[in-house]
């Protein structure tokens, strides 16, 4: 099962949190997350069917920026 793990910029809340996990979780065929408030640091599991950049994307959406 594939895991993808990134850093986000710009979580200072916990709405912030909120909102970064609820697009994430929003995805079809998420099975694991975790997102830290303290350093923005994710890693979530998924199948196979769902791409990284479906995932960096959904996360962009909700406003947020993916550390490079």
């Amino acid at each position: 099962m594939p895991t993808t793990e990134f850093t986000i910029d710009g979580i200072h809340t916990d709405d912030d949190l909120r909102n970064v996990m609820n697009a994430i979780q929003d995805l079809p065929c998420i099975v694991y997350s975790e997102v830290s408030s303290d350093t923005g640091a994710a890693t979530i599991e998924h199948t196979a069917m769902l791409d990284e950049g479906d995932i960096l994307a959904a996360v962009e959406a909700a406003g947020y920026r993916i550390a490079r």
